[in-house]
């Protein structure tokens, strides 16, 4: 049976108060405010309810988080961008739920309730385009809890190594809770011919 994911989407805390100390060396903001929230699965009733969003779904049918090949794992369906998800593996559940988020947050005019996570280009700063599964091009995902664990795309390997009856089992999380932290590419400017300037 489907398990249902709630999915909150935020700006990062991290930065919250110092705006562009992660980018002193170049002319560059990050699209996202810190602690602004971006998408909240329980004020959006299409994250509950996959009838309604039919003809997205026959539209994208094919768009899915796997793992390469041709053989590759399926951890889910990227469509309907709901919270039910076919998939008896808790940490991919999961993980098939942040990536449906990014891929709403990521665009503009989606059926959904969400404040779309863009950037603007311009004066020398040039924001990443919409999050495409699998692609890591676009985004990287970086485990934050249950633990914390290194970047990469969602199903971004092969399946089990020899051996290895469940190589995601550590990342199982006992109360069904995860966080991770989406890292986009940007491209920005170098901050050229600036002057320190100090008045005592």
């Amino acid at each position: 049976a489907p398990r249902f994911t709630p999915a909150p989407a935020g700006g990062p805390p991290g930065s919250a108060g110092s705006p562009g100390r992660y980018l002193a060396t170049a002319k560059g903001e990050p699209a996202a405010t810190p602690l602004v929230p971006y998408y909240a699965s329980g004020v959006d009733p299409m994250w509950r309810t996959p009838e309604l969003q039919t003809p997205w779904t026959l539209r994208h049918v094919l768009r899915s988080v796997r793992e390469p090949g041709p053989l590759g794992s399926l951890w889910g369906t990227l469509y309907p961008r709901t919270g039910f998800v076919q998939q008896h593996h808790d940490y991919k559940a999961g993980a098939v739920a942040a990536q449906r988020v990014a891929d709403i947050v990521t665009r503009r005019g989606q059926p959904h309730v969400y404040r779309p996570l863009l950037g603007d280009s311009g004066g020398g700063q040039w924001p990443p385009g919409a999050v495409v599964e699998g692609d890591a091009d676009t985004h990287k995902w970086q485990l934050l809890a249950p633990r914390t664990g290194s970047c990469s795309v969602f199903a971004g390997s092969a399946s089990s190594p020899l051996g290895v009856v469940d190589p995601l089992g550590a990342n199982v999380s006992s109360s069904g809770a995860y966080a991770w932290n989406l890292w986009r590419p940007y491209s920005c400017c170098a901050r050229r011919g600036q002057w320190l300037l100090s008045h005592w």
